[in-house]
């Protein structure tokens, strides 16, 4: 391989990582949410507002970790919403996440118009790791990104020891499975439930702001442009782990990029075509998910969007 080509590649699996990581921190969330029992239809909802607040508070602030913050905290708030209908009122989970994506994007388009088309004037710079960006062909595409790419590998790695090495993913999984034998166990059901469904909602809008902050760092109405319904098929590409959710979201990603790439040297192919293929690429993987996981006995979480009421029997 030529050191052109070489250069080429490394420039677009570096790209896919960043538009991955769009990606992970929402798969991630919506994975805690629904091993809670939550099915969280208001991703897409959740991501525009992170998106459209952590732009704009960077925007004013001019510190984008404090505009991610605020990002994150705009989708736990939405995620709350999600949380109130579902769990306390018992209420169609599918319709709450659906009117919940609704509400973000009609939020954002109102109170979005005085920001379009404006570039963020700071984003996060890009740092290597020492010694491990130094590794050949990995160490620039993993190791030579920005600090919230990072935190994204900590949060995968953490959640996934969290689900399956500790006594609260002991919790978790059983409230998903069997809410009432979790809370004949001592598990308070709501309150996970509730936690869960906020934490998926923190990281849904950790996902639209590293979108505004520093992977695009402009805004458009309609920002996200379907990446909340691309994490939902993530999650069941992942079968529910954190781990293969950095698989999931990196192949996506690497899509985007690829057709930002050949968008970007005048690729003949019509523009409308190449962003399509991201969604393409859902239904295949969708569809390929599904058959693994009917092969490997995968299951959802049993209990995925049924209410839980304590005084029934």
């Amino acid at each position: 391989m030529s050191g052109a080509h070489h250069i080429v590649l490394i420039v677009l699996f570096s790209a896919a990582v960043q538009s991955g990581t769009t990606l992970l921190y929402p798969t991630i969330g919506e994975i805690f949410a629904e091993r809670s029992g939550i099915l969280n239809l208001g991703v897409e909802g959740m991501m525009i507002m992170g998106a459209f607040f952590g732009f704009v508070v960077t925007y004013i602030t001019r510190n984008p970790y404090i505009g991610f913050l605020a990002g994150v905290l705009a989708g736990g708030a939405a995620a709350l919403i999600h949380a109130f209908v579902s769990i306390t009122l018992r209420g169609n989970q599918v319709v709450s996440g659906l009117a919940l994506t609704i509400f973000g994007l009609g939020f954002t388009n109102f109170y979005g118009q005085r920001w379009i088309n404006l570039r963020s004037p700071v984003t996060v710079s890009q740092m290597s790791v020492p010694l491990l960006s130094k590794i050949p062909y990995i160490g620039p595409i993993f190791f030579k990104q920005d600090a919230l790419v990072y935190t994204s590998y900590i949060v995968a790695i953490v959640m996934w020891f969290i689900l399956y090495k500790t006594k609260v993913g002991v919790h978790l999984r059983a409230t998903g499975q069997n809410a009432r034998a979790a809370d004949a166990m001592g598990v308070n059901v709501y309150a996970t439930r509730y936690w869960w469904t906020f934490f998926g909602g923190l990281l849904a809008g950790a996902g639209g702001a590293y979108l505004t902050i520093a992977y695009a760092p402009f805004w458009l109405d309609g920002m996200t442009a379907g990446r909340g319904w691309i994490a939902i098929a993530l999650v069941i590409f992942a079968m529910w782990d954190p781990l293969n959710a950095m698989v999931g979201a990196y192949l996506f990603g690497g899509i985007d990029a690829l057709q930002l790439q050949l968008q970007a040297v005048g690729v003949t192919i019509p523009s409308s075509l190449l962003n399509m293929l991201p969604y393409l690429l859902t239904l295949i993987v969708i569809i390929i998910a599904t058959l693994i996981v009917r092969v490997k006995h995968i299951s959802a979480p049993k209990e995925l969007g049924i209410p839980y009421n304590r005084e029934e029997k």
